[in-house]
């Protein structure tokens, strides 16, 4: 007979004992391995807030001069189509002229009954007044081919632009995706600097604001300078122009997207200081660069415009004397800065 064993109790109890004892014990080191001491992880310091909301405007800017470049092509993309929708209502008002006149063709011949031209004759009470109406027909006919050729014209041409303004939708349909994207990175971007600043006290917050993306920047007394000495040197009067309406906006907010009269982001105060001077500039950054003769930093004189950052992403408008006037970002107003306080990427005299 086969030998009956009981199961081991003891065994099983230990076990779960043993197991309740190892979670409390990995409870306990999971606590104190994540928390260190228990207590939560230090707030971060004003110095490291500002370098990393220093990095989110710069990310934004980025993203800003995405979406200005874009909004720039899908208003091209607009026009465009607007063009082709045009022409192609021209072109039907045309097709239905031209319509119109194979109808009346048509329907003349109908009414005629179409009988031989000599039974026609030999019926005629007046022959000459026939033969009159036999060359009318004629001539008719040959209205009728070039109805028809017109017709046929008008419908390829319509077809062509109606192809043509598909391609466009769907280009401009592409652009509005590619804003909407640029538009959420800028203000999730933003968002998070905001997030970010709100952690630190008013004071922190307010010398923060005099430092970030501006750390070398002049106080508003000291911005307000007497027009005539930069502009005096500007190379001639459009650019001392847009130096002088650069300085009429000097503490105006910095927004993104903004071209004025009274916000601006960086590229959207180079744009409207020059537009104020008569001079037209691209929306973007990495356009305006290419707007003007390429001048070396040594060479800079009031007026040329500053370029910094490795993509082009940030610029403003030399005034002399080692400074610029640009938008920075959220936290600080148009203001006169150091051409030195960002890593600079070129420089381009437009006028």
């Amino acid at each position: 007979m086969g030998t009956h064993r009981r199961p081991r109790q003891r065994v099983t109890g230990g076990g779960r004992a043993r197991t309740a004892a190892t979670i409390t014990l990995a409870g306990a080191a999971t606590a104190t391995g994540l928390g260190g001491t228990g207590h939560a992880d230090p707030q971060p310091t004003a110095a490291q807030v500002r370098a990393k909301v220093d990095t989110l405007y710069q990310q934004a800017e980025v993203a800003t001069e995405r979406y200005n470049g874009a909004k720039e092509k899908a208003a091209a993309a607009e026009q465009r189509l607007e063009k082709l929708r045009d022409q192609a209502a021209r072109k039907e008002d045309r097709l239905n002229s031209a319509r119109e006149a194979l109808g009346s063709v048509a329907a003349a011949q109908y009414r005629s009954g179409g009988l031989d031209p000599a039974v026609q004759l030999m019926l005629s009470a007046e022959p000459d007044r026939y033969l009159d109406g036999a060359a009318f027909v004629e001539r008719a006919g040959s209205r009728q081919t070039a109805a028809v050729g017109r017709v046929r014209k008008e419908l390829r041409d319509i077809e062509r632009l109606r192809g043509a303004a598909r391609v466009e939708l769907t280009s401009l349909t592409s652009r509005r995706a590619e804003l909407k994207r640029h538009r959420e990175t800028v203000t999730g971007k933003l968002e998070t600097a905001r997030r970010l600043l709100s952690r630190l006290t008013a004071e922190e917050r307010d010398r923060l604001g005099q430092g970030t993306g501006d750390r070398a920047s002049r106080s508003s007394a000291d911005d307000r300078q007497p027009l005539s000495a930069p502009s005096a040197h500007a190379p001639n009067s459009r650019a001392a122009a847009a130096v002088a309406y650069a300085y009429r906006k000097l503490g105006s907010p910095y927004v993104w997207g903004a071209t004025g009269p009274s916000a601006f982001d960086c590229s959207g105060l180079t744009q409207a200081a020059y537009r104020a001077a008569g001079v037209s500039l691209p929306r973007t950054t990495y356009a305006q660069i290419d707007a003007g003769r390429r001048v070396a930093r040594s060479e800079l004189l009031p007026g040329d415009l500053v370029f910094f950052y490795s993509g082009i992403s940030h610029v403003g408008i030399y005034v002399g004397k080692g400074q610029m006037i640009h938008a920075p970002n959220p936290s600080a107003p148009v203001r006169v800065a150091p051409v030195d306080q960002m890593p600079f990427a070129g420089a381009a005299r437009v006028v």
